[in-house]
């Protein structure tokens, strides 16, 4: 991407490839590979990119890397908990490393990183309304590498890059739940309809035929969901 053009050109192919993303309610992991990509992309000077999403009890729960050395550069920093992503995220800030060897704030870090051969790395949280959800980061192989552009870009794609993880997070939250109820939903129709085929066999009332369910499940050592489906398979054969 050419550094001279305008900050909205830079960055209207990258918020419609975002929005292309949205539209065709991808997983969460889909977007942050993408995401990873167009950072690596869109910042001038960039040699990698990388995203980390932080679950609100601290556990980090997916990332994203352009390459192998970004995925080790911060993997390290999971490891030692330690670096400039994590005081992005914890702090909601911006953090600049102009020389990751020389830098003293999180030695051990920096220590680890040095040989493969990074020399600079911007960081911006993505926050999306009162959530915190991560941070975005460029990597450099150049000492002072990023300015304040590249700044000011990676914080304006990191705003974008947050309110699309945040709805596909939404999308994809719902879709589990839905999935859920429709699965707890299909298992009570199945028992249901067991417990119709034992009260009809045995002629007995409902909560007897239901106990008739579940001893017959634990003597099988099957969930009750399975005993009821093997009933009901096997009630249906004999009728054919």
């Amino acid at each position: 991407m050419a550094e001279g053009l305008p900050l909205a050109d830079e960055l209207s192919v990258v918020y419609a490839r975002m929005s292309g993303l949205l539209l065709s309610e991808e997983t969460v992991g889909t977007a942050v590979e993408l995401i990873t990509a167009l950072a690596a992309d869109a910042i001038p000077g960039a040699v990698g990119a990388g995203v980390t999403l932080i679950d609100e009890r601290g556990g980090r729960t997916t990332s994203g890397a352009s390459d192998p050395v970004v995925e080790k550069a911060d993997s390290m920093q999971y490891e030692l908990d330690e670096g400039p992503c994590l005081v992005a995220w914890e702090q909601r800030a911006l953090v600049r490393v102009d020389e990751i060897g020389s830098d003293g704030r999180w030695p051990r870090w920096s220590q680890a990183v040095e040989p493969l051969g990074l020399h600079a790395s911007l960081s911006a949280p993505l926050v999306a309304g009162d959530r915190s959800l991560g941070a975005v980061k460029v990597y450099a192989r150049r000492p002072g590498a990023f300015d304040r552009h590249a700044e000011h870009l990676l914080v304006m794609f990191a705003a974008q890059a947050a309110i699309l993880l945040a709805n596909v997070q939404s999308v994809d939250s719902a879709r589990r739940l839905s999935d859920g109820l429709k699965d707890a939903l299909r298992s009570r129709d199945l028992i249901a309809t067991a417990k119709g085929i034992v009260m009809a066999r045995d002629g007995i009332a409902e909560e007897a035929a239901f106990a008739v369910l579940v001893a017959g499940a634990q003597r099988e050592h099957k969930t009750l969901r399975d005993a009821a489906h093997c009933l009901v398979r096997s009630t249906v054969r004999r009728g054919r």
